[in-house]
């Protein structure tokens, strides 16, 4: 039987949408291993003086439990 565990995690960039999920990926995966896949949940930009400088996700990370 496998079991598999899901954390949430917030992330962010300067640059887009994808590096800010790359970022949030890369984080989770300096400590837990076995990661399976990820789905976006949320995303939303910062907005200043009619510019994005900010995007921001939310992550749902799936892994396997050893």
């Amino acid at each position: 039987m496998t079991i598999a565990k899901v954390v949430e995690v917030n992330s962010s960039s300067k640059k887009s949408f994808e590096d800010a999920i790359q970022t949030g990926i890369t984080k989770v995966t300096e400590t837990v291993k076995n990661v399976q896949g990820a789905w976006v949940n949320e995303q939303k930009v910062i907005i200043k003086d009619n510019k994005i400088i900010e995007y921001r996700v939310n992550l749902k990370i799936s892994f396997l439990v050893e």
